[in-house]
């Protein structure tokens, strides 16, 4: 089951990209409650675009890609384990039934020991194994978020590496894209927990990218993207 949790693919370029957030899978063992059918395609099961993102990058770089392989709403593989959302039991004021009635802490338990510290330790020693001196994290976000309109295009999001950060945002605003540091979410506030994480413990450097899903699901804008951060990070 734990080896069900992780799909890497293989490189030795000069980054490593995960993807925390890469699908709405259920692994065996796990459904989707009949009451949670609207959260399918939804982002609050997984980040639109990111897996494509994520894999069509790492093949332009021919780098490593470390990808989780199951919901965000299973077990939040970017909160860290004593967050109070690492199991969302809300989305847009309705329950989410799959983290209420159909969680307790065994349960609790069994995705932590299953999923969550699976991914971690497969990106741990992918990390220990790669020549990469960045890790980058590809996730997405919504273009309207509980009635707001976001004209954000990609947010960088850093909290020890502003550097990087400040440098991937000048290539992406000199390309005429609509680009902030540490917004729509701040990485300084544990919303970029898992490169951060693996960047520190490793003494890379780390930063996570936010791309618009309206544009991270357009295959002419990906790889009009693809073919920039190949550049920025080649």
């Amino acid at each position: 089951m734990t080896a069900d949790a992780v799909e890497e693919i293989p490189g030795d370029g000069p980054v490593l990209i995960t993807c925390e957030h890469a699908t709405e899978r259920m692994p065996p063992g796990w459904s989707w409650p009949e009451e949670d059918a609207w959260l399918i395609g939804t982002h609050w099961a997984y980040d639109l675009g990111a897996r494509e993102v994520t894999v069509e990058l790492a093949h332009a770089l021919g780098a490593r890609a470390v990808l989780a392989r199951y919901s965000r709403l299973l077990v939040d593989p970017n909160r860290d384990e004593r967050s109070e959302t690492l199991f969302r039991d809300r989305a847009e004021d309705r329950p989410v039934h799959l983290n209420t009635t159909h969680l307790d802490a065994a349960e609790r338990r069994r995705r932590v020991e299953h999923l969550l510290r699976p991914y971690h330790a497969r990106l741990s020693r992918s990390v220990r194994g790669s020549r990469a001196s960045t890790l980058v994290a590809i996730h997405s976000f919504t273009p309207v978020y509980e009635g707001e309109v976001r004209e954000l295009e990609i947010g960088v999001l850093y909290d020890h590496d502003e550097a990087l950060a400040r440098r991937a945002a000048e290539a992406l605003d000199g390309a005429g894209l609509r680009v902030a540091l540490n917004e729509p979410y701040s990485g300084k506030d544990g919303m970029m927990y898992s490169i951060d994480r693996h960047a520190r413990a490793s003494g890379r450097a780390g930063i996570e990218l936010e791309i618009r899903q309206d544009l991270a699901t357009d295959p002419d804008f990906r790889a009009d993207l693809v073919a920039l951060l190949a550049r920025l990070f080649g």
